[in-house]
């Protein structure tokens, strides 16, 4: 049956901030998108839709939440954002940073000033996505043309060029800010509290606040959609039309949120959006800072979760060459019943290990990846991911490789390679780890290495490259990181300073 004709998906109701005041809309279908509710149901049409599938930016809008009796703010797209998601949270567009007479924001008056529009499509999304910056640096003060391009890096531009809109975000934080323009964090915070409601337990879209609680609903609704920024699931809404009956999403389980450092190893929980599981491994290996840029675009960054990326499985997903090439392991809980009620069980794997096939796991109908393992940095270890794609920022990879070494009086002691884009799912190079422990770290080993590589996989051919491109590239790229082992640091797009930067 076609997905049009599909019986319509229950619904419910959603309440959040906007303007500091509750809105509460009854009937949400729990596939519903955020950006259908500010557009149609709200009739809020400055955001606008663009591509519908997070990647130009148009949509943007800014979510704000208490987190540790702070409000934070995160530029996302609403686009593929289901609305339900944003349940007991603050929701800003572009309509809603004016002052109380109606002047214009700083980011906005910097805008117009700077000549930063020109069909204006884009720009209410390029608002937010400055709106959030704005925030993030008290008032957009001491923001750098490098900041400014990183915080931007989700939304496009095809009229303008992006000079006047950097500049723009260099100029806001001069100006003046208009009565009622400022957002009173104390007010807002207050009233997230009061809008806070008791999480549903027979609603169409769950998302339990424990993991207890989020457990047993996996158990009761094995069928059940899993969500957590839904940077994947959203585009099967958008560009698939699929319904589900049933949500349920992971984000608002606290244990799942956290980051947590050990002796030997970091645990990521399945609920740690990318930007901050980024910063969590940046924070010990800084030379992955262009990779973790170049990932996604900032507003998909702060939807999508890792954990997510990792049980989606997609084979160009590229947080999985990297953390096989770290080792990491994955962590599977379920609820399982006993006499006394039920307790948490749990099982741990090898991050490679997760995929049986295309998009396909291990884990059980009634199983979440709850946690991902990543060994912390050993003595001499080199690190290094390469990102091939068509576009340099915000982009799908054709090939990424990840490889990690460690060398020893010039030999390979250990070698660990994730490679994507090359194989039905994320996959662990092992012939070519074992054609390079053991030998010497030199030109003769790497040639016999790319070798290797090359024939180690059987990609195929689509939109984003030819099956014998990825082969070549992937010799390539282990090329490159010797050179780079060399002392050859100006082979990379990430070691040239663009005019944009330097003006």
């Amino acid at each position: 049956m076609l997905a049009s004709m599909k019986t319509p998906a229950p619904a419910h109701s959603l309440s959040f901030l906007r303007r500091g005041q509750p809105v509460t809309l009854r009937n949400v279908p729990p596939d519903r998108t955020l950006l259908q509710v500010l557009r149609d149901d709200l009739h809020l049409t400055a955001t606008k839709e663009g591509c519908g599938e997070g990647d130009c930016g148009a949509c943007t809008v800014v979510i704000s939440e208490a987190v540790n009796g702070r409000l934070v703010h995160r530029a996302i797209n609403s686009c593929i954002r289901l609305a339900h998601s944003v349940d007991g949270m603050a929701v800003y567009t572009a309509e809603d940073i004016q002052g109380n007479q109606g002047e214009l924001h700083p980011v906005q008056e910097s805008l117009v000033r700077c000549h930063s529009s020109q069909c204006g499509f884009c720009t209410p999304g390029f608002v937010m996505s400055l709106f959030a910056t704005y925030q993030h640096t008290g008032g957009g003060q001491g923001i750098t043309r490098e900041r400014a391009q990183a915080d931007l890096s989700g939304n496009l531009c095809r009229c303008t060029g992006y000079r006047p809109i950097f500049d723009a975000a260099q100029t806001m934080g001069s100006l003046p800010l208009p009565a009622g323009c400022a957002v009173d964090e104390p007010s807002t915070l207050a009233a997230l509290s009061a809008l806070k409601r008791t999480p549903a337990k027979q609603a169409p879209y769950l998302r339990p606040t424990s993991l207890s609680a989020l457990l047993q609903a996996r158990a009761k609704h094995p069928k059940a959609q899993v969500v957590a920024g839904c940077t994947d699931v959203g585009l099967w809404v958008t560009k698939q039309h699929r319904q589900f009956n049933q949500v349920l999403d992971v984000t608002a389980a606290r244990e799942l949120r956290r980051v947590e450092t050990y002796a030997h190893h970091i645990a990521i929980g399945a609920a740690v959006t990318l930007h901050e599981a980024f910063n969590a491994l940046l924070a010990e290996r800084p030379e992955l800072g262009s990779f973790a840029q170049r990932f996604a675009g900032l507003p998909v960054r702060n939807s999508g979760t890792l954990g997510g990326n990792v049980a989606n499985g997609s084979p160009i997903g590229d947080s999985m060459p990297l953390l096989i090439a770290l080792g990491a392991s994955v962590v599977l809980m379920r609820w399982k019943s006993t006499r006394a009620g039920g307790e948490i069980a749990h099982r741990e794997l090898r991050l490679e290990d997760l995929y049986t096939g295309y998009r396909t796991n291990v884990m059980r109908p009634d199983e979440l990846l709850a946690w991902i393992k990543v060994p912390r940095p050993v003595a001499d270890e080199a690190m290094k991911v390469y990102k091939i794609s068509k576009r340099f920022d915000d982009d799908i990879s054709a090939v990424c490789l990840a490889i990690q070494m460690t060398v020893k009086d010039g030999v390979v002691k250990a070698a660990s390679i994730g490679a994507g884009g090359v194989a039905a799912t994320p996959v662990r190079a092992r012939q070519t780890e074992a054609a390079l422990r053991g030998q010497p770290w030199n030109a003769d080993t790497v040639m016999a290495a790319m070798a290797t590589l090359r024939a180690e996989f059987q990609p195929i051919s689509d939109m984003r490259a030819s099956a014998s491109y990825r082969q070549t590239v992937l010799g390539n790229l282990l090329q490159r990181f010797w050179l780079e082992s060399q002392g050859q640091t100006h082979i990379n797009l990430e070691s040239l300073a663009t005019l944009e930067a330097l003006a």
